[in-house]
């Protein structure tokens, strides 16, 4: 283990792609144009994608070999990706409601315009639930949704995130009060309560590794991304850890945006459900719930991880190929 650690502290490589071209930007969000270098982007299919605030933008874009976005662009999709950026003066008292009624409605104001219509709309993880909020407030402007490894029942099958994070519910509230926002520091160590062998494990494997292979330098690549997390401001914390994990309010029906309950049956557009098959972070019952609220959802079970389904090695097979395929049908 402790050889992996050094392998990964001595490794040389630093992120070096560049942006693609920003065509919105309100406080510390933006919009990134992944089909801006294209030529024929005007008939490609625009797509909006919504990643989780906790983590940065860039899983979907983490290298030239790990991208999932350019590989989108490459073959006829024009993803547009939401960049949230880290909460500053400005979104210290946001909740989900204000991320979402606010700056995430008002992306998609800005990509009907840009694209000249409705556009498909892409949910990653805690993303999908702000990108099923946006469908359903915003019908007109949506013309499909694709949630990705999204949760939506936190108490399926007793689920032991929400048990854990039921149990700590007081001490967060009190954390978030002194603190005025949820560090990283902690969001890591609530996700490495999970699987608390995790760490070592994967540490182990990499010092095992050709420290010049290609495979080393995407375990640093997504490590570095891993380390790159965001804080989440109080409200937000609260809405996500006691109204989802503790208090289960999507699976009862009672979240809601902007006054507005969220009900995923009631959506009349074409839909797909990505269910990866070994996924620790959004349990398979909590994803599944929300298919099966969805009874005309198309289904798609990539045999990967939360993570691996978007940028491990079969990541290609497993999802960008079929979503590309899905997006272009509809």
């Amino acid at each position: 283990m402790l050889t992996g650690i050094e392998v990964y502290r001595r490794h040389p490589y630093k992120r070096a792609l560049r942006d693609p071209k920003v065509i919105w930007r309100d406080g510390s969000s933006r919009l990134l144009d992944h089909g801006a270098r294209r030529r024929d982007r005007e008939s490609c299919v625009p797509v909006l994608f919504v990643p989780s605030l906790v983590n940065r933008y860039y899983i979907l874009d983490l290298s030239r070999r790990r991208s999932m976005m350019r590989y989108l662009a490459d073959h006829g999709i024009r993803p547009l990706l939401m960049d949230w950026g880290h909460p500053g003066v400005e979104e210290h008292e946001y909740g989900l409601t204000e991320y979402t009624a606010g700056r995430l409605e008002a992306a998609l104001d800005a990509a009907v315009e840009r694209c000249g219509g409705p556009v498909i709309v892409a949910g990653y993880c805690m993303g999908g639930l702000l990108a099923l909020a946006l469908a359903q407030r915003r019908p007109g402007q949506v013309r499909a949704l694709a949630l990705l490894a999204t949760p939506w029942d936190f108490h399926a099958a007793a689920d032991a995130h929400g048990r854990l994070l039921d149990a700590l519910a007081a001490p967060i509230d009190g954390l978030l009060t002194t603190l005025g926002e949820l560090p990283i520091d902690a969001l890591q160590a609530l996700f490495t309560w999970s699987d608390p062998t995790m760490v070592a494990n994967k540490f182990r494997r990499l010092g095992t590794r050709d420290p010049k292979s290609n495979e080393t330098e995407d375990f640093v690549a997504l490590e570095d991304w891993l380390n790159d997390g965001v804080a989440l401001t109080a409200t937000v914390a609260r809405d996500c850890l006691i109204g989802w994990y503790a208090e289960n309010q999507p699976a009862r029906g009672e979240w809601c945006i902007g006054g507005q309950a969220i009900r995923p049956e009631t959506l009349d557009l074409p839909c797909l459900i990505a269910l990866p098959r070994s996924d620790r972070i959004v349990p398979p019952g909590s994803a599944l719930a929300l298919a099966d609220s969805m009874h005309s959802a198309a289904r798609l079970t990539p045999a990967a991880g939360h993570i691996g389904m978007v940028v491990g090695r079969r990541a290609r097979e497993a999802l960008w190929k079929p979503l590309t395929l899905w997006l272009k049908s509809v």
